[in-house]
C-alpha cells in the first residue's frame, strides 16, 4: 500500500500546482486593466501566455486527481499526468526563458517600444514618470503637462538620469519582469516535484500489485 506520507506529499504538491495555476490566471487577468506603464511592460501576448499557463496547471490538477483515484492496479491516469506535467514544464521553460532573454536588453527593447508608441502614450508616460524623452530630451520627447515646452526639455540636465524616461521605465520593468521570471521558475519546481512524486506513486503501486500476485500464487499465506 502506498504510504500516507507519500500520498500526503503528492496531494500537497498537486494543490500547490492548483494554487500556481490560480495565481498565474488571476494575475494575467488583473494586469490587463488599463495601466499605461504595466501595459507597456507586459504585452497582450505575454498576458495570454500567462493565462494559458494558469489554465494548463489547473487542468493538470484535475487530470492528476482523476488518475490517483483509480484502483491501485490502474496507473494509466498517473502516467498520463506525468506526460501532461512534462508538457507543462516545457511551457514554463519557454515562458521563463523568453522573459529572461527580454531582460538582457531592457533599455534597447523599451526604446523600441517607446519609439513605436503613439505620441499620446508618450505624453502619458512622461507625465506619470516626470521625465522627458527616452535616452535624452531630443529622443522622441513630447510636449505634455510635465514637459511643458521645448525650452523646458532642452534645459534638462543630461547628467541626471531620472530626467529621462529610460531610467524609471527600466527600473519598473526590471522589478516586474524579474519577479515574473522568479515566480515562473518557482512554478517549475512545483511541476518537477509533482512529476517525481507521481513516479514514486506509480512505482509503489506496481510493487504492491506485484506482491499481491506473488501472494496469490502462494495461496494468500504471505511470506512468513
Amino acid at each position: 500500500m502506498v504510504s500516507r506520507v507519500l500520498m500526503g506529499v503528492w496531494a500537497g504538491l498537486n494543490f500547490l500546482l492548483l494554487a500556481a495555476g490560480a495565481v498565474s490566471l488571476a494575475l494575467s487577468i488583473v494586469w490587463r486593466k488599463p495601466d499605461i506603464l504595466m501595459n507597456m511592460v507586459l504585452s497582450n501576448a505575454d498576458l495570454t501566455a500567462g493565462t494559458i499557463m494558469g489554465i494548463a496547471f489547473i487542468v493538470t490538477f484535475f487530470i492528476a486527481v482523476a488518475g490517483v483515484v483509480q484502483r491501485n492496479h490502474v496507473t494509466i491516469g498517473l502516467v498520463i499526468t506525468n506526460y501532461v506535467l512534462l508538457t507543462d514544464a516545457l511551457g514554463v521553460l519557454i515562458i521563463g526563458t523568453f522573459v529572461w532573454f527580454f531582460t538582457l536588453k531592457e533599455r534597447a527593447n523599451f526604446h523600441a517600444l517607446w519609439i513605436a508608441a503613439t505620441p499620446d502614450v508618450r505624453k502619458q508616460l512622461q507625465d506619470k514618470l516626470h521625465c522627458c524623452g527616452y535616452f535624452a530630451g531630443n529622443d522622441s520627447a513630447e510636449i505634455s503637462n510635465f514637459c511643458a515646452n521645448q525650452t523646458f526639455i532642452t534645459t534638462l540636465n543630461d547628467t541626471i538620469l531620472s530626467n529621462f524616461c529610460v531610467t524609471p521605465i527600466t527600473a519598473f520593468a526590471d522589478t516586474t519582469l524579474n519577479n515574473i521570471f522568479t515566480t515562473t521558475f518557482g512554478f517549475m519546481a512545483i511541476v518537477l516535484c509533482l512529476l517525481l512524486a507521481t513516479l514514486c506513486v506509480i512505482k509503489k503501486r506496481h510493487e504492491d500489485e506485484r506482491f499481491k500476485k506473488i501472494d496469490a500464487k502462494r495461496g494468500g499465506k504471505g511470506f512468513v
